[in-house]
């Protein structure tokens, strides 16, 4: 067998423990996933009229409050569900599987492409089942084509890959489980800081740098803009750049870190 065929043999054998893990033990992902939908249904019936009224001088709209929130909280949702990436990957560190998985004759490298593409897929359910609570309570997305939905997918995709693999180097440099939870903190934190909730403009001077210089900000504006069908402008590219920059630097760190040589 080709070291190709071996590679992709063995993945998709991690793939799919991964995935079983996932639904015999998906406590952790439900609580992730509640985080995202608690912030939108908080945000829309709590604070939705207040909100909308000082985006729009005064007039409250709270349909077009959601339609500002959802992407954000879409791209939110994946930074939750990365977490779990990070605490499944230090568990297998932990628990001595993967000193295990070192003595058998399986492709070196399937294990991390199997937390990696069972987290993108994880990722995506969530992001359905997030949107599908945003259309229950009135999103909408009229205006964009079919180039702009599909434009949408791609970046959702990219950018839980991206994630991903921070996640995964934080798992794999995490002594325990507890630990890796608290490292990938900042994947839910940083939404926080962005255009999620408000525009960059809105908020104080001193703040905006904060905000804009980040990776979340650039992908809510693209994706706000795609599925609103809107204009993106540079936020596109600037989103693309964060995308790869982080999945070269994530995949490179995971990698060096799960074949150092075990102490």
């Amino acid at each position: 067998m080709s070291s190709l065929s071996l590679a992709v043999r063995d993945s998709s054998t991690m793939l799919r423990r991964n995935l079983l893990h996932a639904r015999r033990y998906p406590s952790l992902t439900l609580n992730l996933l509640l985080t995202p939908v608690m912030l939108l249904l908080l945000f829309v019936y709590v604070f939705g009229d207040v909100m909308s009224a000082g985006l729009r001088g005064g007039r409250a709209d709270r349909s077009e409050y959601i339609a500002y929130l959802v992407p954000g909280l879409l791209l939110m949702t994946i930074g939750s569900t990365t977490i779990g990436t990070a605490v499944s990957v230090s568990n297998d560190m932990s628990e001595g599987i993967i000193a295990r998985f070192r003595t058998m004759a399986i492709h070196r490298g399937s294990v991390i492409t199997g937390h990696v593409v069972g987290s993108v897929l994880q990722s995506l359910i969530s992001v359905v089942l997030v949107g599908a609570v945003a259309v229950a309570i009135g999103f909408r997305s009229t205006d964009a084509t079919a180039l702009e939905w599909i434009a949408a997918l791609g970046l959702l995709t990219l950018f839980s890959l991206a994630l991903t693999w921070i996640a995964v180097g934080m798992g794999l440099v995490s002594p325990n489980a507890e630990a890796a939870s608290n490292n990938a903190l900042p994947l839910i934190f940083l939404p926080l800081i962005s255009s999620t909730f408000v525009p960059v403009d809105a908020m104080p001077g001193w703040f905006q740098p904060v905000a804009e210089y980040q990776p979340f900000t650039p992908a809510i504006e693209t994706l706000r803009g795609l599925l609103l069908g809107s204009e993106i402008g540079h936020n596109g590219w600037l989103a693309v750049a964060w995308c790869l920059g982080l999945a070269v630097l994530g995949h490179f760190w995971s990698k060096a870190v799960f074949h150092r040589d075990p102490k």
